[in-house]
């Protein structure tokens, strides 16, 4: 299955550029039903803006953008860069212009609309759509920093830990760094702490 960057959640953020006002927001959508959707809500919502503009890219399918009145490649196509230079798919995107009323010229609608896909993409966050190997590891409390710190230098995660008479950890990994990690983990520890695969899944969790 293949393996791509989305958002992790609803992003927004806001800013004045010569007296207009931007608001940026970003989803995650599955669709481009989904996308047009959250489109129109902005559009409902903003009715009296001067422009929502919009681009979104769905994996495997529509790649849009609209300048939405703004002069033609002022908007929507920076978007859209924005999305595609931060590796997004599935994501859908809405700058909201309230015109103060002092014109930007073609290069300061680029630069206000290309930050205003910025700000939002970096309020939502990423995550990675991939296969995870679920493995579950028990150990001292002596180990468990240096069992996290590892975990962080294999690309892995801590989803689940439960505090006992020793620590459990559930730790997710990308496929092909699960049996590097357990290898990594048995020589470390001379075999004390030993880990083992409970499942796989395919879906989205938040990385750097």
């Amino acid at each position: 299955m293949e393996e791509y960057l989305v958002p992790t959640a609803f992003g927004e953020g806001e800013f004045i550029e010569k007296k207009s006002r931007f608001l940026g927001r970003i989803w995650p959508v599955e669709t481009e039903e989904e996308a047009l959707e959250k489109i129109q809500q902005m559009k409902k919502k903003h009715y009296d803006a001067t422009h929502n503009c919009w681009a979104y890219i769905i994996h495997d399918g529509a790649v849009r953008f609209s300048d939405d009145g703004e002069p033609g490649g002022t908007a929507g196509l920076p978007m859209l860069q924005v999305l595609q230079r931060e590796g997004l798919y599935n994501v859908v995107c809405v700058v909201t212009r309230y015109f103060g009323g002092i014109l930007l010229g073609a290069g300061g609608l680029v630069r206000a609309y290309t930050k205003g896909a910025k700000i939002a993409v970096d309020a939502a966050g990423k995550s990675m759509k991939r296969v995870w190997t679920v493995l579950y590891v028990p150990c001292p409390y002596s180990f468990y920093e240096r069992v996290k710190l590892e975990t962080a230098a294999f690309g892995g995660i801590v989803r689940g830990c439960e505090f006992g008479r020793e620590v459990e950890l559930e730790l997710l990994f990308p496929e092909n760094q699960a049996q590097r990690f357990l290898d990594r983990l048995t020589d470390l520890t001379a075999g004390t702490v030993e880990g083992m695969e409970t499942g796989r899944e395919y879906r989205a969790f938040p990385v750097e």
